[in-house]
Parts: C-alpha cells; structure tokens; sequence
C-alpha cells in the first residue's frame, strides 16, 4: 500500500469509536451466515468514511489494522479446496492461525452446512511444524473424519475489524493478502476481501446497503482457494468454476479510483 494511502486510511480509522477484544467477546459469531465481497483497495477510505457512524473498530492495544497468520492444512488431494470448488455443501477447513500483535494462535476447524459457517477453536503456544494427536483429536471431536492432513499453504494479511453499533454483526476488512508455499510467493494487491458475519443474513445491515448502492455483488471467494490456485497454478488445480471470480479480481486490481 502506498504510503499516502495508508495514512489516509489509518486517519480515517481513528474517526471510530473503538471496541476492545474483552468486549469483542459479545459478537464472537462462531455459527453465523457469511456474505463476501471484494473491492478495489482504493475504494477502501471512501467506505471507511461512509461506515464511521455505524460501526466500532476493535483496537488491539492502539493497533487498528492488525496482523494475522495462518497455516493450511489439507492433504495430498487437497480435499478442502476441491470440495469449495465442487460447491459441496457439507465441507470443512483446517488451518492455524496467528494474531500477531497479540501474539496468540488458534488452531480453527471451519466447517461450512447449509448455508452455514460454524467455527471451532482451541489455543495453542504457536504455529506448529506438526499437528500433535491431542489437536487431531480437537478436530475429530468437532466432526472432521479426514486424515492424513499436513500443511498446505501460508497466508498472511492486514485486518480491520468492524463491529456494529446496533445489529449482531461484525465486518473484517482484509487487504495485502500474500501467499507462499516453498520459493513461491504471491501478493494479491489492490484487493480488499470484506466478509460480512451474521447471526442471520440482515439485508438492512449498513455495510451491504452500501455495497448495493455501490454495485458492488456478493462474491463468494475463500482466501484459501484463491491462494491455492496462486501457488499451486491452473495446470496443477481444477479451477474451472472459479473462473469468473477470478477475472473479477483481476479486473478489481486494475481499478483506478
């Protein structure tokens, strides 16, 4: 991001009332409905000056655009992303992740059931080169029967969080979202991935109101397949039916405000 984009932003950011990770607790939204978006990174100060009244921002310690790490986990198939791909409805994903200010790390199991997004997590020292039994045990317990799981993939990225003022709803921002997996690395700039979290899909929420006023779709896009096909490539991943949503990226990152 360029640096006079960053300020802005970071300004804009400071306009917010601010909600702490304790008060957090209130809106954690473990079984929710998700609606993605994606926009241009330079559309980012304009909807941030249009939310600033409706919206809380959590502050981690002054730090209002946080960190985060996680680690992929699938197997040789790489049946996570295939089932995503092949729209399966009953599917899970696997992954660690850091909270790098804070420096905590979870290992999360996501899984996704008629519409559905129920989360699961239990905390752990760090990323682990591993997974150790007692956390393949954590996963069975919350129905995930696959195995021979080992790490898939690495993603990195900045978070603005969003909490509402009146409704049972939260709003992660993310943006330099950057893949790797051994030599190979990937940077997907210019894009912001905004995933709206809801007791219940509220079409009145303040944020989708402006996203249709804006024209701007729901796009059902999970970071970690657009990360697979980054890395792994299209002669290695079935991607056909993500097509679309990739040349919407595309087309996304030679936006120009």
């Amino acid at each position: 991001m360029k640096n006079d984009s960053f300020k802005k932003i970071q300004a804009l950011a400071r306009e917010f009332d601010f909600i702490t990770l304790g008060e957090m607790d209130q809106v954690q939204l473990m079984n929710r409905v998700d609606t993605k978006f994606a926009f241009s990174q330079d559309q980012l100060a304009t909807i941030l000056y249009l939310l600033k009244d409706y919206y809380r921002i959590l502050s981690v310690e002054g730090v209002l655009l946080s960190e985060y790490e996680s680690l992929y986990y699938d197997n040789n198939e790489l049946t996570s992303y295939s089932d995503h791909h092949r729209k399966k409805p009953n599917r899970f994903k696997v992954r660690y992740r850091k909270y790098v200010s804070s420096n905590i790390v979870f290992l999360e199991i996501k899984h996704k059931k008629n519409g559905r997004t129920e989360k699961n997590r239990t905390s752990v020292p760090s990323i682990p080169n591993e997974m150790s039994d007692e956390q393949s045990s954590f996963l069975k317990k919350n129905g995930f029967k696959g195995e021979n799981l080992k790490p898939s993939l690495l993603n990195s990225f900045g978070r603005i969080t969003l909490v509402s003022n009146e409704k049972n709803e939260r709003l992660t921002l993310d943006l330099n979202l950057t893949f790797e997996w051994g030599e190979k690395k990937k940077i997907i700039e210019n894009v912001i991935i905004a995933e709206l979290k809801q007791a219940e899909a509220m079409r009145s929420s303040p944020f989708y109101q402006l996203m249709k006023q804006n024209q701007i779709r729901p796009l059902n896009i999970s970071k970690y397949c657009l990360g697979i096909v980054a890395i792994y490539g299209k002669r290695n991943v079935k991607y056909n039916r993500f097509k679309s949503k990739l040349l919407k990226i595309k087309k996304i990152q030679s936006y120009v405000a």
